[in-house]
């Protein structure tokens, strides 16, 4: 019994490594023959820069089709083993698809973690890289914020503007704060020098302050700003929950967004990043229980082509979910695992079905 796990397990490794290669490459190729004017001029003509960006670019890439990879690996191997009838030998053998599927635990869990690590390492670290080169799509991210550019914060009903921040996001410069009723209706607005962060306060240094009402403005050495202003620490400033780790969502979270984003878009991206550990399981077992009913190699082709609607409706169902968790439609939990719960429950109807038919 072990023997067939293991074999199983190689044919869907192999598959799955050669079709996230193939595609990984395909869409690569496609882009450096399409931007390479620009990146050969931001490489200053090197030839090197093709090979340097592609190395960028890879992880994106990878990690934008590693879930279809994944189910077409696992597709891939069925039918083969469908189409040369093995699959009949192997439930002969008594194995039932919970076993199968329990066998596949380690392929699942080395592929969710290699899926976890590109999205949640490789993407974070090259992207602003990729932004720098500003080829493509990664052009129009490149007047986002960041060393040298306005950083823009949300204090309850305040907007706040800063032209720079030192790394840890505790001296500011060159601050306008404007102040908004619960209507959204201009107050005052105060422009300083400089900010220094104090005890969990802002102490506001060289004062203007401009009243809504036509009077003389006030002008004070310091003042002591009592909203929640928390600019992000240096590198982590653009507010992009896809690209970023982690450990840098849950840093969002605990700073309320930094009034860059409301706090629930990252938490639902810090869920989505959870539930990718779990995404590979989740393919095998819709997968495996397909093959109880088309075992013979006629049948191949329901097989695969089943097997693919079930992928792609959940590709559609988890996009739409987590917008709607973007958005706040949903709580950001439900947006990020709805997709896993409703799938993973169709793929325990099919499993008890084929136990039962068989």
């Amino acid at each position: 019994m072990k023997t067939i796990g293991w074999l199983l397990s190689r044919m869907i490794l192999l598959r799955f490594v050669m079709i996230l290669t193939g595609i990984s490459a395909f869409v690569v190729s496609l882009t450096l023959v399409t931007y390479s004017e620009d990146i050969l001029k931001q490489g200053a003509g090197r030839a090197a820069a093709i090979a340097e960006y592609a190395f960028l670019l890879l992880p994106v890439t990878a990690s934008t089709f590693m879930a279809i990879s994944v189910l077409l690996g696992i597709l891939l191997a069925l039918v083969e083993l469908s189409y040369r009838s093995e699959l009949t030998a192997i439930w002969a053998t008594g194995l039932s698809p919970i076993r199968i599927v329990v066998m596949m635990l380690p392929l699942a869990m080395i592929i969710g973690g290699i899926t976890f690590l590109i999205a949640d390492q490789g993407v974070p670290r090259v992207t602003p890289k990729l932004i720098d080169w500003g080829v493509g799509e990664f052009g129009r991210k490149k007047v986002g914020v960041g060393d040298g550019k306005a950083i823009w914060m949300r204090a309850s009903n305040d907007i706040l503007r800063a032209s720079k921040a030192n790394r840890d996001a505790t001296e500011l410069t060159d601050i306008t704060i404007f102040r908004r009723d619960t209507n959204g209706k201009l107050v005052e607005r105060v422009n300083a020098h400089s900010a220094i962060l104090v005890n969990r306060r802002w102490q506001l240094e060289d004062v203007v302050v401009y009243h809504a009402e036509n009077v003389k403005p006030n002008r004070l050495k310091r003042l002591v700003y009592s909203g929640n202003m928390r600019p992000a620490r240096e590198g982590k400033r653009s507010g992009e929950p896809a690209e970023m780790s982690a450990v840098d969502l849950g840093y969002f979270i605990r700073n309320e967004g930094f009034g860059i984003k409301p706090v629930h878009v990252f938490e639902t991206w810090w869920h989505r990043r959870m539930s990718l550990l779990f995404t590979p399981w989740l393919m095998i077992a819709l997968c495996i229980p397909l093959a109880v009913q088309f075992r013979r190699g006629g049948a191949a082709g329901r097989l695969f082509m089943i097997g693919l609607a079930l992928g792609f409706s959940f590709s559609i169902f988890e996009g739409i979910a987590l917008t709607m968790g973007e958005v706040g439609f949903v709580p950001p939990w439900f947006g990020a695992w709805a997709p896993f719960l409703v799938y993973a429950a169709i793929a325990g109807a099919m499993t008890f079905r084929a136990e039962t038919v068989s």
